[in-house]
């Protein structure tokens, strides 16, 4: 009994937070599914999966580039055991939007979708595109890929801003003028994770502390571990 004991809580140690945080972020998921098997997903269920997996792919991305500054600012290592989770998570629920929207609202009429969608709307060129940026990302989010592309890897996954900054105009192009302002608020946290990011800025904010270096050390060592 006591080792069993011992055994869970070295699991909660060890992977807890990284299960709490994966199952968070699939919540929107199982709520769809659960929906769906009741028929509650209202008078139009078409536009219900379209907002729920747009929120979701778009609050996930921006949670998953949190995870750096989360880890180099704060020091709070384990948020880098989560950042590639966060990250397929995000692909996922954006697969589902585009999905839903390709089969469901344009029945797979894909001349249509580019004539009337893509060449009229921009709002849906933008998230195409940032779906097409998230796409290569989530291929090569394996260790082997990490071997194969070497320094490249790096380079090619900081597509993942461009993606961002496409995903949170797809949201505010589309949104109603009166229903702007929670676009608008994604665009800042986007626009402070980024800038975060400047060399400059993320030395001056970054705690130089003796056990914060060693965080950093150890975060580095966990998401090497993690990839």
């Amino acid at each position: 009994m006591h080792n069993s004991f011992a055994a869970f809580t070295t699991f909660l140690r060890k992977d807890g937070f990284w299960w709490v945080v994966t199952l968070a972020a699939l919540t929107p998921l199982f709520w769809l599914l659960w929906r769906a098997t009741v028929g509650g997903l209202g008078v139009d269920p078409v536009s219900t999966i379209n907002n729920v997996t747009g929120r979701a792919a778009l609050i996930t991305l921006l949670l998953s580039l949190a995870c750096t500054p989360l880890s180099t600012m704060f020091g709070f290592r384990k948020a880098l055991t989560v950042r590639k989770s966060l990250g397929l998570i995000a692909f996922l629920y954006a697969s589902l939007h585009l999905l839903n929207f390709i089969g469901l609202d344009y029945g797979l009429d894909l001349e249509l979708l580019v004539q009337d969608a893509l060449l009229n709307k921009p709002y849906i060129f933008a998230g195409s595109l940032a779906f097409l940026l998230l796409l290569p990302l989530a291929i090569t989010s394996t260790r082997g890929w990490m071997r194969r592309l070497g320094k490249r890897w790096k380079q090619l996954h900081r597509l993942v801003y461009v993606a961002a900054t496409l995903a949170v105009l797809h949201f505010f192009w589309q949104a109603k003028a009166t229903e702007r302002w929670e676009p608008a608020i994604y665009g800042a946290l986007l626009a402070l994770l980024l800038l975060v990011r400047i060399p400059l800025l993320r030395r001056k904010l970054s705690v130089r502390s003796p056990r914060t270096m060693h965080a950093t050390m150890q975060a580095k060592r966990i998401l090497r571990q993690s990839e």
